[in-house]
């Protein structure tokens, strides 16, 4: 995590020290800065020369969690023309100068501030200050469970609804393509309890297919855990490898959300269409040798050109079973126009804590 903290005072500039360290001894990258007029720098902080807006805004894109050592206003007023969406922005936390009471303010969920205002709080001897209804009421949360399994939401809006439901008491069904871990909380009913007793107008899905709707109102919880391997002739131009991965996607009914990473041999590593679709899409690429490609187990389609060329006999296939560490195949080697895929799914499960 990347974390960035502000303090105004004195005072506040010894309760960020400690925050610092609490986040440090986590494993976090912190910096810590202090707003006030003839500041000397002590011990992890450092005085702040710019204005308080540019601060906020260069911290807020590239930080994880912002921390306010100081009154609300002042982060409410610095981090709102800085808003845009609970999917992206950082999580918020507001801590009073002397460690009192430690505010989650913004991306309590799936920005992880609740979770941070109640860790900080513990580890200062404070009063954490939690206002999200379904913490409040001790209800199973949607986002926090999704972010918790590292899940991809398919439609906040249907999210918001699902918690409205919660709030008012209905039940929601639950449904998975994957092995469950933990015991689902009381307001999530099973699928096949759910069919059988109940009539059940909203749901989860656990899957990566996109066609997988169980209910009437069926919100996709998408687990990023489907790897890409890929193989083409040199100088294939991103959008065609884009449509061509993008088709094999849409016959396949995986949703893009589930794609991990993109995996080849190492010869590729340098490929510029690779490379230009895995940064349009956010996506690590992983390079293999034909080596470790060759000693990866399972039943391969095999093409002697292939390995003529590069002394291996599946690029794509091997590849993604190999990213996905020792994964089942989803889709075997499709081939088009010097280009070739296939996708791996990589063993997962669900966990209620």
């Amino acid at each position: 995590m990347r974390a960035a903290i502000i303090c105004f005072t004195h005072t506040g500039a010894k309760t960020a020290q400690k925050i610092k360290n609490v986040l440090e001894c986590d494993g976090a990258r912190v910096t810590a800065r202090c707003k006030k007029r003839d500041f000397s720098a002590m011990e992890g902080i450092e005085p702040l020369h710019s204005f308080l807006h540019q601060w906020t805004k260069e911290e807020f894109a590239r930080n994880d969690a912002l921390i306010f050592v100081g009154a609300a206003g002042i982060a409410v007023r610095s981090i709102a023309p800085l808003l845009r969406s609970k999917v992206t922005d950082p999580a918020v936390v507001v801590v009073d100068e002397k460690g009192t009471f430690v505010i989650s303010l913004v991306s309590g969920h799936i920005g992880g501030a609740n979770e941070l205002c109640e860790h900080l709080a513990a580890k200062l001897g404070a009063m954490p200050v939690i206002t999200t209804a379904t913490d409040r009421n001790e209800k199973f949360a949607v986002d926090v469970f999704a972010r918790k399994n590292h899940l991809r939401i398919s439609d906040m809006k249907l999210a918001k609804f699902i918690s409205a439901a919660l709030l008012d008491g209905e039940q929601i069904g639950f449904y998975s393509d994957f092995s469950v871990a933990g015991e689902p909380p009381k307001e999530l009913t099973p699928y096949e309890t759910a069919q059988k007793d109940l009539k059940v107008e909203y749901g989860i899905s656990i899957t990566v297919n996109t066609d997988k709707r169980p209910y009437p109102q069926t919100l996709r919880l998408v687990p990023p855990i489907v790897v890409l391997g890929i193989g083409c002739r040199r100088g294939k131009k991103p959008e065609e490898l884009e449509r061509f991965v993008t088709e094999i996607l849409r016959q396949e009914k995986i949703s893009l959300h589930a794609i991990e990473k993109i995996c080849s041999i190492d010869v590729k590593a340098h490929e510029e269409g690779i490379l230009q679709l895995c940064e349009k899409y956010h996506l690590p690429f992983e390079t293999y040798t034909a080596d470790q490609l060759k000693s990866t187990k399972g039943d391969f389609t095999v093409s002697a050109f292939v390995s003529e060329q590069v002394g291996v006999d599946n690029v794509c296939e091997r590849s993604a079973v190999l990213g996905s560490e020792g994964g089942s195949l989803l889709v075997k080697k499709t081939a088009r126009d010097g280009m070739t895929a296939a996708l791996a799914l990589r063993e997962w499960r669900v966990c209620f804590e």
